[in-house]
């Protein structure tokens, strides 16, 4: 167990290291979530027109599933043959999959706090409880990055990494998305964060199952 989190920190280190690198990855997710939220302003405020709570909230959480998806959809992509050959002689396959996840989740963390400031700015923010948002934000980018994380291990394995990646993601993101809406809806109507256990219980726990099975199913994957 000590080995596997030794491993986990050197490869989490590892990423941190070649995104310093590459800056520009970063760079470019930002500006792409600052060209979608300018979009949404030219769309709405900027004629004068009223944004419901509700489209206010879809279209946040739209944006942050994109920007997801093409954030962590390099995970995997940019490792090459050779690279994946040497890992899989020195760590374990657990390692690599838990330090994707937990180095996305960091990534989605920051990306998701610097959008919701960006959009608050420029939408308006008629949330009602801010602490239950950020609540939602944070499970929300865990749930994110594991899921995607698992799927592009998946999808890596195959050609046309983005399509597939794309189509085996969907069903997945789905019920997380739901559940998510349903949450953050009630952080726009201001209802408290004891109201809400049920739905926070529910998402940590697919939140979870998620990273649990990502453990369980990465070596299998990873071996062929």
């Amino acid at each position: 167990m000590f080995k596997m989190l030794q491993e986990i920190k050197v490869l989490f280190q590892k990423e941190l290291q070649l995104e310093w690198r590459q800056k520009y990855a970063v760079h470019g997710l930002l500006l792409y979530l600052a060209s979608t939220i300018f979009v949404c302003y030219l769309s709405f405020k900027a004629r004068q027109e009223s944004i419901s709570p509700i489209t206010w909230n879809a279209l946040f959480w739209i944006i942050l599933l994109f920007i997801a998806i093409n954030a962590i959809g390099k995970s995997f992509t940019q490792e090459s043959a050779q690279r994946g050959l040497f890992y899989y002689t020195l760590v374990k396959p657990e390692s690599v999959i838990y330090s994707k996840i937990l180095y996305n989740s960091l990534l989605m963390l920051g990306i998701s706090l610097v959008g919701i400031i960006m959009y608050s700015w420029v939408m308006g923010n008629p949330v009602g409880n801010m602490t239950l948002y950020i609540i939602a934000l944070v499970l929300g980018a865990v749930g994110f990055a594991s899921t995607l994380s698992l799927v592009g291990g998946i999808a890596a394995q195959a050609e046309n990494t983005s399509t597939l990646m794309a189509v085996l993601s969907f069903p997945i993101i789905i019920p997380l998305l739901l559940f998510l809406l349903k949450l953050s809806k009630s952080a726009m109507d201001g209802i408290s964060i004891s109201e809400n256990w049920d739905e926070i219980s529910v998402l940590a726990s697919l939140d979870i199952i998620v990273v649990v099975l990502s453990g369980i199913l990465f070596p299998y994957i990873w071996r062929h």
